[in-house]
């Protein structure tokens, strides 16, 4: 299967606002309000987020983005610097590409498109304590869990290791 991320664009948006209402995305993408608001301002106020559709062989299937962790104004890194912290969010809303490998690959990818900003030296992501699926994808992707942060962390220094 050919695993792609591409821009996000408004055309997507139909697709992406079912997908945060099917049963195996709700729990962790809510409120679903929030992440339209900021889709839909991703030329505005959310415009430091990198916003893309994964897609299979062509066919659309997920959603995932890329940003600067310290442009957020969120607090759980920890005792992580904020200098050259990026951080990710991923779905898979096509189910019959769960469990497939889609998730990896798309994560593999994000991970080299942050990477390509000079600035990154690391990438953070805390999935849900009880999101199980996602903290597997994340260390099948190469991430290793910070149990001192409570996190997952990839360091720029080990993709070359």
């Amino acid at each position: 299967m050919d695993i792609r991320i591409r821009p996000f664009e408004d055309a997507d948006l139909p697709r992406f606002t079912h997908w945060l209402t099917v049963a195996h995305v709700v729990p962790w993408y809510t409120p679903a309000g929030d992440w339209l608001s900021e889709v839909n301002q991703r030329h505005a106020a959310f415009s430091f987020i990198s916003h893309f559709i994964i897609t299979a062989d062509g066919v659309p299937i997920g959603f995932c983005q890329h940003y600067p962790y310290w442009r957020s104004g969120e607090d759980w890194h920890g005792n992580i610097p904020l200098a050259g912290t990026y951080s990710i969010d991923y779905m898979i809303g096509e189910q019959a590409y769960l469990r497939k490998g889609c998730g990896a690959a798309a994560i593999r990818l994000l991970t080299r498109d942050v990477f390509a900003s000079a600035d990154a030296q690391r990438i953070i992501v805390q999935p849900d304590d009880n999101n199980m699926a996602s903290q597997k994808v994340l260390l099948k992707a190469g991430y290793a869990f910070d149990a001192e942060n409570g996190l997952f962390i990839l360091h720029r220094e080990d993709l070359s290791a």
